[in-house]
């Protein structure tokens, strides 16, 4: 007889953190005094990961966030977050795994990186940004794609 609890998959959260986080305003005093200011976003995003030891992976969120002036195209703010966490992850196959890596572990992290990216917005004496969510999921299939078709 075979004992197959210890053979189930673990996963689990050991910390979160702030690797990096810069917030621009290089514009600033001349940005808060643009009238009816008509703000366009550019956001990126990126997702990588790095085994520890067997059982241990950091994956870390990166964030890039450029708001400009669409009338004049002066440069608003410039956010660059890079937000991490250490997951313990046991008996869970390859083929699970990237999967936990690319979509369950950053779908973790982002919430606090919004919340971040919120009040370094309010910080820095502008509206806050809420970012919209992201369908990793969506991300990562739409990824691994190409790659299956070769």
């Amino acid at each position: 007889m075979t004992d197959t609890a210890n053979d189930s998959p673990i996963f689990s959260i050991q910390k979160l953190y702030i690797k990096d986080s810069s917030f621009e305003n290089p514009n600033a005093p001349e940005v808060f005094t643009i009238s009816d200011p008509k703000p366009n976003v550019e956001l990126n995003i990126a997702v990588e990961n790095k085994q520890i030891d067997t059982e241990h992976w950091e994956v870390a969120l990166k964030i890039s966030v450029i708001m400009r002036d669409q009338k004049n195209d002066k440069l608003l703010f410039e956010i660059e977050i890079e937000q991490a966490g250490i997951f313990y992850m046991k008996n869970i196959s390859d083929e699970q795994m990237a999967i936990v890596l690319g979509v369950d572990c950053p779908t973790i992290i982002f919430p606090y990186t919004r919340q971040l990216i919120s009040q370094m917005t309010v910080d820095g004496g502008f509206m806050p940004l809420l970012l919209e969510p992201v369908n990793f999921s969506g991300a990562f299939e739409a990824q691994q794609t190409p790659q299956q078709l070769n």
